[in-house]
């Protein structure tokens, strides 16, 4: 790891967020501690982290409206740690664009492999080298309206504008683009994408599918790029646009 990766702890108990953040930090990470949402957006203002950490229950403002207000203004991977929250809340959350969550009181070496996961999926592209340039092409998918540029992660449209994508949408629509024309379950979506295998992860594919329609599908009220088969799954073809 050339340069150190540097990840927001957000938790109102000083000493769950120091647990955290000592256990990170000797771990190689950079670490800033906030204890809610105001703390979180001024130290965004001074530097962009590669991950938020975020616990979902703090009094002062709501963990999920602070997902809420970060995914509409930049595309940082979010991980929700829930002590109480319901399946509901979890399901909203990953709704608002979260990318994974892990239970309170949190297991540190899990916590830390939720992280690499995500990281490993949302990292940034890595400057393109002259013998890649060869390959640009491959790099591209057609997804209905959209490319999807798998080297730099990013959707873009015929113009070159760069549509918000999260990480899990990116997973997902990776794994679509290898396997073309099969249907997959939501189960084998789950494996390809490295996602977490739980019930509200579950319910979370078919709400991304539903945003990523919203994004690429010429008419997502008829889905034709991603189509779903009933009883087996989602299948992506290719051709879908011309339909």
């Amino acid at each position: 790891m050339t340069q150190s990766q540097h990840i927001m702890i957000v938790d109102d108990e000083a000493p769950a967020r120091e647990m955290v953040g000592d256990y990170l930090k000797m771990h190689g990470f950079t670490v800033t501690l906030c204890d809610g949402g105001k703390s979180l957006r001024a130290a965004i203002q001074g530097s962009m982290p590669d991950l938020v950490v975020l616990d979902l229950n703090m009094p002062e403002e709501d963990g999920l409206s602070i997902i809420r207000d970060l995914k509409s203004r930049i595309n940082v991977p979010v991980i929700m740690l829930t002590a109480t929250a319901s399946p509901i809340d979890r399901v909203v959350g990953l709704e608002l664009g979260a990318d994974d969550y892990v239970a309170k009181p949190c297991e540190l070496r899990e916590l830390m492999a939720r992280i690499r996961s995500v990281l490993r999926r949302s990292g940034p592209a890595k400057a393109a080298d002259a013998p890649a340039a060869k390959s640009d092409k491959e790099q591209l998918v057609r997804f209905g309206t959209k490319w999807l540029d798998l080297e730099a992660q990013a959707l873009r449209d015929d113009e070159g504008n760069e549509h918000p994508l999260t990480a899990s949408e990116f997973g997902l629509l990776k794994v679509f683009a290898a396997n073309p024309k099969r249907v997959l379950s939501r189960e084998r979506l789950l494996e390809l994408a490295n996602a977490r295998d739980a019930e509200a992860f579950d319910r979370a594919v078919d709400l991304r599918i539903m945003r990523i329609r919203r994004k690429i599908e010429p008419d997502p009220a008829k889905p034709a790029v991603i189509r779903t088969i009933r009883g087996g799954g989602y299948l992506f073809s290719p051709q879908g646009e011309k339909a």
